[in-house]
């Protein structure tokens, strides 16, 4: 009897390890694959925070006149209920001044520093004469045809209905990828305006990650159509080695052997999501990237990343 419940267990087991492989190669026998209304490679991160200042509608122009697929920016909120757009909060980074968006009005915003560092590459700056933080809408007007990927920065409901009221106000539900790595902040988007598409926010990565190392990924929907992660060996190029202890080396070793997974990123792109890495700025990381099966690459330096792929097959 106890053979019998053994070689049970074992049929059993094999059965699920077979159906889960095959699914995880075949996905479509289980599920549709989403609707993909743009297919970015080529993604403008800050719209290329290494070529022009950060999030200026300077470099946006610059990285869609080079024939950028995407740009990538952040939204906050100014007192007066203005969407801008600027990575940070507090503008003591980027402008000097030691004030946070939320409690100015956007006319009383000031200008950004004539030289801002390359966040994602150590030891660099850029240099822009455009210092203006932009509003939203004027990326919208700016480029109507170009898709947007938007993070929005604060768990604010009211920077969230306002960024959604501009979606829909240009049209652009079909253009627009919007979201965070807070899970409140991407489920409220989805709440907000499920018409436009989302990202994994880090917990349902995480969630992500264990379905695919247990085998029942191939199992489980996903709302979600965008899986945007970094490359975890990039912290090793940000910070100084010498001062990084084994065990802080060790652990950026294994997220990235478990996170950079072409086995993952391919089930993924079969079931119509696309994967976009960043934020790279080196050929060699563009090239794992993309060997990775990586449908899309965020980076500063937009040229850099428009050459390589001109020479990539």
């Amino acid at each position: 009897r106890r053979m019998s419940a053994t070689l049970y267990v074992l049929s059993t087991l094999g059965g699920y390890v077979l159906t889960s492989a095959l699914l995880l190669k075949c996905p479509g026998l289980l599920h549709r694959p989403k609707r993909q209304r743009f297919r970015c490679r080529h993604i403008s991160h800050r719209g290329g925070a290494g070529e022009n200042l950060e999030n200026t509608m300077a470099a946006f122009h610059h990285a869609v006149n080079l024939g950028t697929d995407m740009l990538e920016l952040d939204c906050h909120l100014t007192k007066d209920e203005q969407v801008v757009v600027s990575h940070d909060e507090n503008l003591k980074r980027s402008t000097g001044v030691d004030v946070n968006i939320s409690d100015l009005k956007y006319s009383e915003l000031p200008p950004y520093l004539c030289k801002l560092d390359v966040t994602f590459q150590k030891e660099c700056q850029c240099e822009g004469e455009d210092n203006r933080i932009p509003l939203l809408q004027e990326v919208f007007e700016a480029f109507p045809e170009t898709p947007v990927n938007i993070d929005i920065k604060m768990n604010n409901n009211v920077l969230i209905r306002k960024v959604s009221e501009l979606v829909i106000q240009y049209k652009r539900e079909h253009l627009t990828v919007w979201g965070n790595v807070n899970y409140e902040i991407v489920s409220k988007c989805f709440k907000e305006n499920s018409d436009i598409p989302i990202i994994f926010c880090a917990q349902r990565v995480l969630l992500l990650l264990g379905l695919f190392y247990t085998g029942l990924l191939p199992f489980i929907p996903f709302k979600e159509e965008f899986f945007e992660i970094p490359m975890p060996s990039i912290i090793l190029k940000l910070k100084e080695p010498q001062k990084m202890s084994r065990s802080q080396k060790f652990v950026i070793w294994l997220a990235d052997t478990l996170l950079m997974r072409k086995a993952l990123f391919d089930h993924l792109t079969a079931r119509g999501i696309q994967v976009y890495i960043w934020v790279l700025n080196e050929e060699h990381e563009y090239k794992r990237a993309f060997d990775l099966g990586a449908t899309g690459v965020m980076t500063d330096y937009p040229t850099k990343l428009k050459e390589f792929l001109h020479n990539y097959p």
